[in-house]
C-alpha cells in the first residue's frame, strides 16, 4: 500500500475510534484539519443513527463550523458552554511525552483555547505524525498581529529558527480566522527545549500565540493498518 493511502486509512481509523468514544450529552471541542474531518463524519453518522443524543460542539475554525452545519452536528459557543467534556483534534507532530505542534492550518489560537477549556483532549493522527523531537518534521506556526509583523523575524532567528511568512494562494499574506498573520518557523535540528521556547514566545509583545501544545493531550489515537494504537500520557 502506498504511503499516502496508508496515511489516509490511518486518519479514517483514528477518526472512527475517536467518534466511538463520544457519549450522549457531551459538550465537545471540535478541532480542525483533515484527520478531524474523518472524526466529524463518523460523529455525524452516530448522531443520525440515533446512537448519540444531546451532543453540542464548539468548532475551532470557520471551516469546521461550516462542515458541522453541513453534517448536522449541533453547535454551541465557548461563551454558552465554557467547560467542555472532550475535545478531539489533530496534530502536526506528537512527541513521546504527547506534547504537540499544531496549527499549520491556521487555527492554533482557537484550538488551544478549546483544548484548555476541555476536561480531556484526545488527539487523532496517522503514524507519520509521531516524532522523537518536536520541530523535526514540521515548522512551528506563530500567530502575530499584523502591526509590525516583520519585527519578529530577527527575534525568531535569534532563537535558532528560520521564519517565513505564510502566504495565501495568490501570494498575499495568509490571515487566520482572527485576522492575524502566521509565521512558520523551522528549526533545522528540532526544538531542544519546547518549554523554554513556549515561555519566550508568550512573553513577546505582538505574538498572539504559537503552535506548541504542552501538557494538554491526555491521549493520542494513532491510526495505522489495520489497528488504532492508543497512547496515554504518563501520570
Amino acid at each position: 500500500m502506498a504511503p499516502t493511502q496508508r496515511s489516509e486509512e490511518g486518519k479514517e481509523l483514528a477518526g472512527i475510534a475517536a467518534a466511538d468514544s463520544v457519549e450522549s450529552g457531551m459538550a465537545l471541542g471540535l478541532g480542525s484539519g483533515s484527520t478531524v474531518a474523518c472524526f466529524l463524519r463518523a460523529l455525524a453518522r452516530r448522531i443520525q443513527a440515533g446512537e448519540l443524543e444531546g451532543i453540542l460542539g464548539v468548532p475551532t475554525s470557520l471551516q469546521t463550523e461550516k462542515s458541522c452545519r453541513e453534517l448536522g452536528i449541533p453547535l454551541t459557543t465557548l461563551e454558552e458552554t465554557p467547560v467542555l467534556d472532550l475535545a478531539v483534534d489533530g496534530a502536526d507532530e506528537v512527541d513521546p511525552e504527547l506534547n504537540l505542534i499544531k496549527g499549520l492550518g491556521g487555527a492554533l489560537l482557537r484550538e488551544k483555547m478549546i483544548a484548555q477549556a476541555s476536561r480531556r483532549l484526545v488527539i487523532i493522527v496517522d503514524e507519520g505524525k509521531m516524532v522523537d523531537r518536536l520541530g523535526t518534521r514540521s515548522p512551528l506556526p506563530v500567530e502575530v498581529v499584523r502591526f509590525g509583523w516583520g519585527s519578529h523575524f530577527p527575534f525568531l532567528e535569534g532563537l535558532g529558527g528560520r521564519p517565513v511568512l505564510r502566504k495565501g494562494d495568490r501570494g498575499e499574506p495568509f490571515l487566520t480566522d482572527n485576522g492575524n498573520h502566521l509565521i512558520h518557523c523551522c528549526f533545522p535540528e528540532g526544538i531542544p527545549d519546547p518549554y523554554a521556547l513556549d515561555r519566550t514566545l508568550v512573553g513577546r509583545a505582538g505574538v498572539v500565540d504559537h503552535g506548541l501544545f504542552l501538557d494538554l493531550a491526555q491521549e493520542v489515537l494513532v491510526g495505522g493498518s489495520p489497528d488504532v494504537r492508543r497512547v496515554f500520557r504518563e501520570g
